[in-house]
């Protein structure tokens, strides 16, 4: 393959990886800056640090890795970046980046300065992953033209750009691209409070009637997560107009939330399925996680980024060597007494 072919199909692969990556009512509610941005104070303090910084001495931003369980602000806070620096934001994932020349047509025409947003950066392949090692030290990277006896190396020299990595599982990355962050920043859970700012925030947005307690109605059931909450919001709007006055409030939220089989403390279907699979089937456990992936009909991968998480912190499950095991907390909330099993509801 001649450098002429891999500037072209990483030119073509550049282009298609910059298509909006969430939809345009996702887009419209994201905040701006720093100043609209809710919650996660130590991340942001540190950002804001590093922005500063970078300002003053008419630098590159140094590059960042968020981690955190998806729906908590990383995309966000790489859009937020671009608009504090004034520079443009490049958006991919890193399972689309298969080859070197894809990596080549995204660095080589990314502009002084501009972020890079790579998420789910711990699925990047390996082969691409040594080309990125140079590309973030040395703002280069060196090529491999044609094969056998007419094999070369060729260097692209790339401008200073910031890689912004996102990644839901930080464990995954390899130790030399994880050293090569300058910032590696960890976003929790939301508290209810702060959802119920996110939530009045994205009500005003959206021109939506509500009250105070609607709104705290639905923070607390959004497992801690913006994303969650913004995507109840609009369930509850169109609930509020087909089945009430429009207008979303506590007994109006609540309902439109048991609709979709959410509970107060905003463990959903398949959360309950988990804790009583655990607890009629498996004694409480412990149960090894792709046991319970093939009990419920659901991928592993599934059950330990979007169940687990949320179980796990909030108390209703452990983790341990042996599997997962249920705790008295996830006991009651599927209706029985403890560790004993006395059912005081029906498990299926």
């Amino acid at each position: 393959m001649t450098l002429s072919a891999v500037t072209e199909q990483g030119a073509n692969f550049f282009s298609s990886t910059l298509e909006a990556p969430t939809s345009p009512q996702e887009a419209a509610l994201r905040p701006l800056n720093f100043d609209d941005f809710t919650g996660q104070q130590k991340t942001v303090e540190r950002l804001k640090v590093m922005v500063g910084a970078a300002k003053k001495r008419q630098s590159v931003l140094n590059h960042i890795l968020l981690s955190g369980p998806p729906g908590l602000g990383k995309t966000s806070l790489s859009f937020i970046l671009g608009t504090e620096m004034e520079k443009n934001v490049r958006v991919t994932s890193g399972p689309v980046i298969e080859k070197a020349g894809d990596l080549a047509g995204l660095l080589t025409n990314l502009e002084e300065g501009d972020i890079l947003f790579i998420d789910e950066i711990h699925r990047i392949s390996k082969s691409v992953e040594e080309y990125l090692y140079s590309a973030m030290e040395d703002f280069r990277i060196d090529i491999l033209i044609d094969q056998g006896p007419n094999a070369r190396s060729v260097r692209l020299n790339i401008p200073q750009f910031t890689l912004v990595g996102a990644t839901t599982r930080s464990g995954l990355l390899t130790a030399p691209l994880r050293s090569r962050f300058t910032l590696q920043t960890r976003l929790d859970y939301y508290s209810p409070e702060e959802l119920f700012t996110i939530v009045g925030r994205t009500c005003h947005l959206l021109k939506v009637p509500f009250d105070k307690k609607g709104a705290m109605e639905i923070a607390s059931r959004s497992r801690g997560t913006p994303r969650i909450a913004n995507n109840l919001i609009h369930f509850v709007r169109d609930f509020a107009e087909q089945r009430a006055d429009g207008k979303i409030t506590q007994p109006t939220a609540s309902k439109a939330l048991e609709l979709l089989e959410i509970d107060a403390a905003g463990l959903d279907e398949m959360d309950k399925r988990l804790l009583r699979l655990l607890a009629s089937q498996y004694k409480g456990g412990p149960v090894g996680i792709g046991t319970l992936a093939v009990a419920v009909g659901e991928e592993s991968d599934t059950l330990e980024e979007v169940h687990e998480p949320y179980l796990i912190q909030n108390g209703y499950l452990q983790r341990t060597s042996q599997g997962r095991v249920l705790t008295e907390k996830g006991y009651q909330a599927i209706g029985l007494s403890g560790a004993t099993g006395d059912a005081q509801e029906t498990l299926f």
